[in-house]
């Protein structure tokens, strides 16, 4: 299938479904590509639950039908907007079913390298084929920045792994395993260990470990309502406007969408996840490491301490929890040629308020561009206003073109 179409998206994850069901409502061309939620079927570990609460967990599509609520109502599963954490397996099983009920179609297979050409796009993909489109969206997740720091580059694969590379982690029954972060994804490995027989600590260079207070009621007084809003992201003012307001946050100073991309929202974990850590398994914090070596068939890593002392501690294993910091360098996928011409903020594609880049026809949308549109295209719930404006833009460049075409004709 060689024909040229409107739309590429590269990606199959939310935002990527979401954009594809806007597309096909919309009756513009498109082929997807990707394994779908690969990131949430092969990146995270069975028994863990979004951050996100309910309400704010759903794939977005044209007129809000196919919602979380919605499919849990249909298979009779438990669901609340608020105070009732989402499984992974059932927000996977949700992904499913939004596929499915929307009539999209996901070719599995991975793309290899964009290009720009003459006439459009060129894609090539692992299978040997190629596909051609005017305009592509890259809709890329999360799986393509894991950060390890540096101090761990010289320990072997086998004793040291980022937190995306577990789906399972009861295989370190009775393992000593040191897990470095702080943040849900830190917390939560932690507990699973724990639960699964590891014998774990955790260590964090922040100071305190920060935990989300619980969800405020919906019909609490207005007053509070106001001062206080509950947001996609949480409550408060400040996480209200990072929720509602993208469209806004991109007409902030270079300088403070830079900052507040790399620190709103910092690492803190959920409330429902706080009784299984605290006073459960040892939380080391204000330790920063300073030097990590094999020793025989451990790891051994040495720690500072806030206010200046020392300790080391040995385990057989160390995850580091340590993020996904977005890096156009690292989506290799996008030719060398077509990454030259990308203008970029903070190492990541700048794009405007309709999510193109400075290569016209090409789109960026989710956690990549987090300095251009604020720390909600981290999360699920930026995917509505992301995928809405790509879409609207695409749909009437599209439409445009068929009236051109037909007055031609």
């Amino acid at each position: 299938m060689n024909d040229t179409v409107d739309v590429a998206i590269v990606g199959a994850g939310p935002y990527g479904l979401s954009l594809a069901a806007h597309l096909r409502s919309a009756g513009v061309s498109y082929r997807q590509f990707g394994i779908p939620m690969d990131l949430w079927r092969s990146r995270m570990p069975r028994g863990m639950f979004l951050k996100s609460q309910g309400f704010a967990s759903n794939l977005s599509d044209p007129d809000r039908s196919h919602t979380l609520r919605n499919f849990c109502q249909e298979i009779g599963h438990g669901y609340a907007d608020y105070g009732v954490p989402v499984s992974l397996e059932n927000f996977i099983a949700y992904a499913d079913w939004f596929r499915e009920q929307r009539g999209l179609e996901v070719e599995e297979v991975l793309v290899s390298d964009v290009d720009q050409k003459a006439d459009g796009f060129e894609l090539a993909l692992e299978d040997g084929g190629t596909a051609k489109a005017r305009s592509v969206v890259i809709a890329a997740g999360v799986q393509h920045f894991p950060r390890t720091p540096e101090v761990f580059s010289d320990l072997p694969a086998e004793l040291c792994t980022h937190s995306s590379e577990h789906t399972d982690l009861s295989g370190f029954d009775g393992a000593a395993v040191l897990v470095v972060g702080a943040g849900q994804s830190a917390l939560e490995s932690a507990a699973l260990l724990h639960e699964h027989g590891a014998d774990v600590r955790l260590i964090a260079r922040a100071r305190n470990v920060v935990w989300n207070g619980r969800p405020l009621l919906p019909d609490r007084p207005l007053l509070r309502r106001v001062r206080e809003p509950e947001a996609g992201l949480g409550s408060g003012l400040s996480t209200w406007f990072y929720s509602e307001h993208p469209d806004l946050f991109r007409h902030l100073p270079e300088s403070q969408r830079v900052l507040r991309a790399r620190t709103a929202l910092g690492p803190a974990g959920g409330w429902w996840l706080r009784e299984r850590v605290e006073g459960v398994l040892p939380v080391h914090v204000g330790h920063t490491v300073d030097w990590a070596k094999t020793v025989g068939d451990q790891v051994r890593l040495g720690v500072r301490t806030f206010g200046g002392g020392g300790r080391e501690f040995t385990a057989d294993h160390v995850i580091c929890a340590t993020g996904y910091p977005p890096d156009l360098e690292r989506l290799g996928f996008v030719n060398p040629r077509l990454r030259s011409r990308l203008r970029t903020l903070d190492r990541t594609p700048r794009v405007g308020a309709d999510f193109e880049s400075s290569v016209p026809g090409l789109f960026f949308i989710g956690a990549a561009v987090t300095p251009s549109h604020g720390p909600v295209m981290r999360f699920v719930y930026g995917a509505d206003h992301a995928v809405r404006r790509v879409g609207a833009r695409l749909t009437s460049t599209s439409g445009a073109r068929r009236v051109r075409a037909g007055a031609a004709g």
